[in-house]
């Protein structure tokens, strides 16, 4: 088991955000995505999921506190399979993997119908 730090994402074009709410607590256990803390800005609100499983050893963050990605929400003790899976790409890398049809023949299916 190891401990890892869980900091929060990306949450676009906002420096800071309020924590408006924690949802676990020391001794929790927490899935991969499921949430932790909700925040809001000033057009709107969102949650923060984890990244990795595990049991929470310490909030970093409380309500009212302000956060940035990158800001340290909570420690969890993690085991080897609490790693956060990695995530798959949108558009494969090789062309010929694509399920999608040619744009001729999709417009000629369309027509035909």
């Amino acid at each position: 088991m190891s401990e890892v730090q869980v900091k929060v994402p990306d949450i676009g074009d906002f420096s800071e955000v309020a924590v408006i709410e924690v949802l676990v607590k020391p001794g929790d256990t927490v899935a991969v995505e499921q949430s932790l803390i909700t925040v809001e800005s000033d057009k709107a609100s969102m949650e923060i999921p984890s990244s990795h499983a595990g049991v929470v050893k310490a909030l970093a963050v409380k309500l009212g506190d302000k956060v940035s990605e990158g800001s340290v929400i909570l420690t969890l003790e993690a085991d080897a399979a609490g790693a956060a899976a990695p995530r798959r790409r949108r558009h494969p890398q090789n062309p010929s993997q694509s399920r999608r049809q040619p744009r001729r023949r999709r417009r000629r299916q369309l027509l035909l119908l």
